[in-house]
């Protein structure tokens, strides 16, 4: 790479000033490095909540890094409007000879960044991308055959096989910060944006992502014990800083390759299915349209029963640990990863209702929203992703609420209604006595909706609706 007088990072899902690919190689490469970020609004224009808590999550985080850089002795430029034309703009007011950025392999991402490049370049000035957020990308991890997995077992031999020091070597700023240039404009409000203050219960910022690391560093040698249980706080909570860049995964994928306890390799795993998605997301572009991976599986005509998606979104299925799941969602904005496979086979399998609804939806509500892990997710629940659970497998919600939250604690939390129903009950609380349901004062049918859905019954549809639409090869 020639050594350039000045250049250009272009921040986006990576707002950390340590350990950035992008960054770093701008750093080596040039004299004096100027940041960017831009609140675009192809993307916020879109957004249907003027408190959406990913805007403020955002807005907080990039606040810091702007922070953080003019501590280095840099700054942080902050624009809002088009990326597609700010950046290029931006370059040429600046008089940079490149333009440096991380990829992200979102196709509208894709597309972005291919227009960006052509009109730097028709304007000589350089483009240059990096890997960043993942660990292996694109064609890093290959079949014997040289194409790409669709199987996560055997994806994630090779990926364990691939991985060494160098995968993980992390990206170092600190001994070239004296190139950054010290310029910043100031970052627009929320109001300025058209936005709101969303609610947030998780901390913003790189700050915020080394501080949950720190604490969970604590408890990972448990993970696979712990992570399966909502009630308890047994996950990391850092897949919002995932998403956004706040944490780098390269640091997280070292501690945990290093710590080699049980509990450290399964949370490895999480982030090789991160991984993993994200290669399928970038091979196989047509899901994020709406296409099934399984491809025979566009042909399943979707009943959508009325009614049946608004209770789910509503939290009025009648089933207990479905219903908490949807309230924790609705009011935080993160859902537990057990829940999430739960809620989507119900509204799939149980309700039969077409499982894009859902994806779109936890696509507007989700903190951590990813396209690749979310497609991903709800192609695996729905029996029509790659290495999905087969189609005759339908999660059962209350044994799964019996298994996974057994005291109702959990239930408890986020459907206070159900607080005085004995624990043998609370996963169908149905079954409860009507005495009893008038003793504690809660009626099923009054205080809590009866079952949307009988579940031995729906199975029974579900089943047949596979049968006859999804598994002729």
């Amino acid at each position: 790479m020639p050594p350039y007088e000045r250049a250009l990072v272009w921040f986006r899902r990576d707002l950390r000033d340590e350990d950035h690919a992008a960054l770093h190689q701008a750093l080596k490469a040039s004299r004096a490095v100027f940041c960017a970020f831009v609140f675009d609004r192809a993307i916020l224009d879109a957004v249907p909540a003027r408190n959406d808590r990913r805007v403020a999550f955002i807005h907080a985080s990039v606040s810091e890094l702007q922070h953080n850089l003019v501590r280095r002795g840099g700054g942080l430029i902050v624009r809002h409007g088009h990326a597609r034309e700010e950046i290029v703009a931006l370059a040429r007011t600046l008089g940079v000879d490149a333009v440096f950025f991380n990829r992200d392999d979102d196709p509208a991402a894709l597309a972005r960044d291919r227009d960006v490049a052509h009109a730097l370049r028709r304007s000589g000035i350089g483009a240059h991308d990096f890997k960043d957020h993942v660990i292996f990308e694109r064609d890093e991890i290959l079949t014997a055959a040289r194409r790409p997995y669709s199987v996560f077992t055997p994806y994630k031999r090779a990926w364990l096989a691939a991985l060494d020091a160098d995968a993980l070597r992390p990206h170092p700023v600190a001994e070239l910060a004296g190139r950054l240039a010290a310029v910043s404009s100031p970052v627009p409000t929320l109001a300025e944006l058209g936005f709101e203050p969303g609610a947030l219960d998780v901390a913003t910022g790189q700050s915020g992502g080394a501080r949950l690391f720190a604490r969970f560093q604590a408890h990972i040698d448990r993970y696979h014990e712990t992570r399966d249980f909502p009630a308890q706080d047994g996950t990391s909570r850092l897949s919002v800083h995932l998403r956004f860049g706040t944490v780098s995964v390269r640091e997280l994928a070292a501690f945990a390759w290093q710590r080699g306890s049980s509990g450290a390799a399964a949370w490895l795993g999480e982030l090789i299915w991160r991984d993993f998605y994200q290669q399928i997301l970038y091979h196989h572009p047509e899901v994020a349209a709406g296409h099934a991976f399984v491809r025979r599986y566009d042909a399943i005509d979707w009943p959508n029963p009325p009614g049946h998606f608004e209770a789910w979104c509503e939290a009025r299925t009648g089933y207990p640990l479905v219903d908490a799941a949807m309230r924790q969602l609705n009011e935080t904005g993160y859902m537990h990863n057990r829940l999430r496979m739960l809620t989507a086979s119900f509204l799939a399998k149980d309700l039969l209702v077409d499982w894009r609804w859902g994806e779109r939806y936890f696509a507007d509500k989700l903190l951590d929203y990813d396209l690749a892990a979310n497609n991903g997710g709800w192609q695996w629940a729905a029996s029509t992703g790659c290495d999905a659970q087969p189609w005759f497998r339908i999660f059962n919600p209350v044994t799964q609420s019996q298994r996974f939250d057994a005291d109702g604690a959990f239930i408890r939390r986020f459907v206070p209604e159900l607080a005085a129903v004995p624990a043998p009950y609370i996963h169908a609380p149905w079954t409860l006595p009507e005495t009893e349901q008038h003793r504690i004062g809660c009626r099923i049918g009054r205080d809590y909706p009866a079952p949307i859905v009988d579940h031995a019954a729906m199975r029974e549809r579900a089943l047949a609706l596979y049968r006859r639409h999804g598994t002729a090869a």
